[in-house]
């Protein structure tokens, strides 16, 4: 029971500190995974006195799912969550939006990772904390390619480098006519995409 208790203790997508706790996830996953099939492998060593044996082989097909939750681990490994300093900035700024923590967006010529997104209808700000030469008009082509295939039309994108600059914008957004059907069919796509 406590074994399932730890798995399901899986953080959701988008909430503070998804990234950080995802990491931790992933590496108990791998070691765990990597663990049972070391330990068959032990186990039919001992009890045969060979390496060729059933319990071998079933050591190195439970290294699949070791191995790929040590890819998963890998590419979380890469990322950090919004930082503390920075969130209980944005915190006060945010009240009546709905937002979205620690999205990465992956394409074939970069990784996109936003600290912090706020959605108002079809209008969509981020804040990329961690990357100041963030390339604004590739993240644009790149996500309003997927909000278009998902139906999503007229949707504006703007990505902060500047924290004041974003909770700026923030208060902005907070006065802009919204349908709140599109805010959550928005944010459902950006959730579906994201790493």
């Amino acid at each position: 029971m406590q074994l399932k208790r730890l798995f399901s203790t899986e953080s959701v997508k988008g909430t503070k500190d998804y990234l950080n706790t995802q990491k931790k996830y992933e590496l108990i996953r791998t070691a765990l995974y990597f663990a049972i099939s070391v330990s068959l492998f032990v186990a039919g060593y001992i009890q045969t006195r060979q390496r060729m044996n059933l319990l071998t082989v079933v050591a190195v097909l439970g290294c699949l799912p070791a191995s790929k939750s040590a890819v998963a681990a890998i590419m979380f490994l890469r990322f950090h969550s919004c930082s503390r300093d920075a969130s209980a900035e944005i915190e006060p700024h945010v009240r009546g939006l709905s937002c979205l923590y620690d999205m990465v967006f992956t394409s074939y010529k970069k990784n996109y990772v936003i600290g912090h997104i706020a959605v108002c209808g079809n209008t969509i700000c981020g804040y990329a904390e961690n990357d100041k030469d963030f390339n604004e008009n590739d993240f644009y082509k790149h996500i309003g390619d997927i909000l278009k295939m998902d139906g999503h039309k007229n949707i504006t994108v703007k990505i902060f480098t500047s924290l004041p600059k974003y909770t700026e914008r923030l208060e902005q957004m907070k006065g802009l006519e919204h349908d709140e059907a599109l805010t959550q069919a928005v944010i459902s796509t950006l959730k579906s995409v994201a790493l």
